[in-house]
């Protein structure tokens, strides 16, 4: 690259570097001066707080592995260790912890606005199936990070999900009696996010090749559909960052159990079985779709198993991620976005509803109506992708495109989001409870394994509450100060 043309720096350090490893130019032509289509709404700023969850989980989950000992016998009590015997690990863990959920609340909110825009068509393939990798990954460093605290809901939730999976003749070793498997599931937990950096560099790298999809489905045909990621979009991107961690805030210190099960605070007891085992809210859906096939497959006329009712649970379950892969050749509508396919649109919601089904089946007992409502949804997920999108992209009457993204939006008015009003609240609540009365001096409980801790006592709720306010009332306060800037400028663009 010696002959390109390179970014001016003032910087005599930077100036060096850059001559040397061109990296600032890199970032500026990657990030300063990347075209991006003007029309872009917060649902794409969804990808940078994904990274940015990505690097918290990361940072968060390296201090706590220095503590954390990966043994049947000593996993939970290190986790308490954790929690009680060092300054800051309660708020180590509960931020790793409620980061996870926020991760795939983000995920997930990106998946559906891939899915309703079209953002898996020409020319992103490689972009969507790198993502969903992406997806594979994050579940697998969820699923082992899930059973490292070895309570009862980790213990049984890797002993029901192993049994599962050690049936495939390729993982017949795995054994939750093996007393190298907890050391084992580490190393996974540790190696996973180093290939979900991979595939998220090799998603970027993707992103910037093809270009952003944006919310009409049209490319830019000129200069005034696009303009710059930076300021514009850095902007925009931060401070929906700062909403984001508001939200995480606000569950890390006033109700990080919210999202964790009872049982997760009683160490594993092999010889005392939950009354429902029931895995992360996360993973729900997927153990509804494992639950879905109840019988086995027998040979006509014989009582040969073709197929057992665990197999095709596992087939399910890895088949409903298996089929976002072929989502690019499944739709073939030349229409991207939803707003122009009235009939895609209908059916998405109900896909989305269907999720959502799923994921409440998956938090209910094995019984009935349980059984057969997530049969049936599994049924129509499949038939979503393989019959109605398929037959959609034949027979659906499409609407008419806009000719260009700048005339679209300079036609139509848009309802300015009311954030700041909701963040301002936010700014006021926080005043009052940072202005609040300090609690008695916390109570300094001795390092021990506690048989179940569901509950702070109460000093130190406060003292956790009290914490929280202020940090609410500084990232609200941050919040308005970024939203100002970016209204100021963006309104050079008007």
């Amino acid at each position: 690259m010696p002959h390109d043309k390179r970014v001016s720096l003032k910087h005599s350090v930077v100036k060096w570097i850059d001559t040397r490893l061109p990296i600032f130019t890199y970032l500026n032509k990657e990030y300063g001066q990347q075209p991006m289509p003007r029309n872009l709404n917060y649902l794409w700023s969804t990808g940078a707080l994904a990274s940015a969850m990505l690097v918290i989980l990361i940072t968060t989950g390296f201090f706590l592995a220095l503590n954390y000992t990966p043994t049947a016998d000593h996993a939970f009590a290190s986790v308490q260790h954790i929690m009680r015997g060092i300054k800051g690990g309660w708020l180590l863990r509960y931020v790793h912890a409620s980061g996870a959920s926020m991760l795939f609340i983000v995920v997930y909110v990106h998946l559906f606005r891939s899915i309703f825009y079209g953002s898996y068509k020409a020319p992103r393939e490689l972009l969507w199936i790198f993502g969903v990798f992406i997806f594979l990954v994050m579940m697998g460093a969820a699923f082992t990070g899930y059973v490292l605290p070895w309570s009862q809901t980790s213990y049984w939730g890797a002993t029901v999900i192993i049994n599962i999976v050690s049936t495939l003749p390729f993982l017949d070793w795995l054994s939750v009696g093996d007393p190298m498997m907890l050391g084992r599931i580490f190393v996974m937990h540790i190696l996973l996010p180093i290939l979900l950096i991979g595939f998220v560099f090799l998603h970027v790298v993707t992103l910037h090749v093809s270009g952003s999809n944006n919310p009409l489905g049209i490319e830019p045909k000129s200069a005034k559909d696009t303009i710059t990621f930076h300021p514009y979009y850095t902007i925009k991107d931060l401070f929906a960052l700062s909403v984001c961690l508001i939200f995480l805030a606000a569950i890390v210190f006033y109700a990080p159990r919210a999202l964790m099960h009872p049982d997760n605070f009683i160490p594993a007891d092999p010889m005392s079985t939950p009354a429902q085992i029931v895995p992360e809210w996360y993973f729900m859906p997927f153990f509804a779709m494992l639950r879905a096939f109840t019988g086995d497959v027998h040979l006509p006329f014989t009582h040969m198993i073709l197929l057992s009712s665990t197999s095709g649970g596992i087939m399910l379950m890895f088949g409903s991620v298996a089929v976002l892969f072929f989502l690019p050749w499944l739709d073939r509508s030349k229409v991207r976005s939803a707003w122009f396919r009235p009939l895609f649109r209908m059916f998405f919601w109900v896909l989305v509803v269907d999720c959502l089904t799923l994921g409440f089946v998956g938090s209910q007992p094995v019984e009935q109506p349980f059984i057969t409502i997530g049969q049936a949804a599994t049924f129509y997920y499949f038939f979503h992708f393989l019959v109605i999108l398929p037959m959609l992209a034949k027979h659906e009457k499409t609407l008419p495109l806009p000719e260009s993204i700048h005339q679209s939006m300079s036609d139509k008015k848009r309802l300015r989001a009311l954030l700041p009003l909701v963040l301002l609240i936010g700014l006021a609540t926080s005043v009052q409870a940072a202005d609040a009365p300090a609690p008695a001096a916390p109570i300094v409980i001795e390092q021990q394994v506690v048989q179940s801790s569901t509950e702070d006592s109460e000093p130190q709720a406060a003292i956790r509450e009290q914490i929280g306010a202020k940090t609410i009332l500084f990232l609200a306060a941050f919040a308005v100060v970024i939203y100002l800037l970016k209204h100021d400028i963006w309104k050079r663009l008007r």
